[in-house]
């Protein structure tokens, strides 16, 4: 088995065991007075998830410079095969 297998496997593991556990605590009684928590944090987790890629987004798309007008880079085009001749 090579590290990538290995890791796909842990990976995959995890996630059985941890949706297993999600499962039985939703609903086995004994957890009864957690049954909201158990379905909010996984909810809040995912939410601010979403909002930091959003948030990541926004930022790369005002911190980055806009790309040059495509006339221009067709003239330097041009213009680089001009000169090679």
């Amino acid at each position: 088995m090579s590290k990538d297998q290995a890791i796909g496997m842990l990976i995959f593991l995890a996630c059985a065991v941890i949706a297993i556990l999600y499962t039985v605590g939703l609903f086995l009684p004994i957890f009864e007075g957690f049954g909201f928590w158990i379905v909010a944090i996984p909810v809040f987790i995912g939410f601010i998830a979403i909002l930091g890629i959003g948030a990541w987004i926004g930022w790369t798309m005002a911190t980055t410079p806009p790309p040059k007008p495509i006339d221009d880079v067709a003239t330097e085009k041009i213009e680089e095969t001009t000169e090679n001749k």
